[in-house]
């Protein structure tokens, strides 16, 4: 994989929101898995998430919200912690599962409140 300014601000950027664990994949990578280590990398974090729109925090905010919609809870909770790195408070955290229950309904919500929780839990941010 060629590294690239997009891709060494990506590899950071997953550095600082989830620690060692968030390169582990992109150093770990085999050729099956390297082109999507790649996209994520270069595009999702190098790209999207280093655009000056919006800031870390928001963004974080925003992806917990959509996570949780989609009934995703590993990437959820990778993104709980994530967030925390990002100066998302356990507080913020909570009102985004409240409003996210008005539009996504509470069995689908209630399951992200213990992935959420688990996940503040493990980051020492509960």
């Amino acid at each position: 994989m060629e590294k690239d300014d997009l891709y060494e601000r990506g590899r950071q950027m997953r550095l600082d929101m989830f620690g060692e664990a968030g390169v582990r994949g992109i150093d770990d990578a085999d050729d099956f898995q390297e082109p999507l280590q790649d996209l994520v990398t270069r595009h999702c974090f190098g790209d999207v998430w280093s655009r000056a729109g919006l800031d870390g925090k928001t963004r974080s905010m925003l992806t917990i919200a959509m996570l949780i919609g989609q009934s995703r809870p590993d990437q959820l909770k990778n993104h709980v912690r994530g967030a925390v790195a990002n100066g998302v408070t356990k507080e913020e955290v909570r009102e985004i599962l409240v409003h996210a229950a008005l539009y996504y309904g509470l069995p689908s919500v209630s399951d992200a409140w213990r992935h959420c929780r688990d996940a503040l839990k493990e980051v020492d941010a509960y």
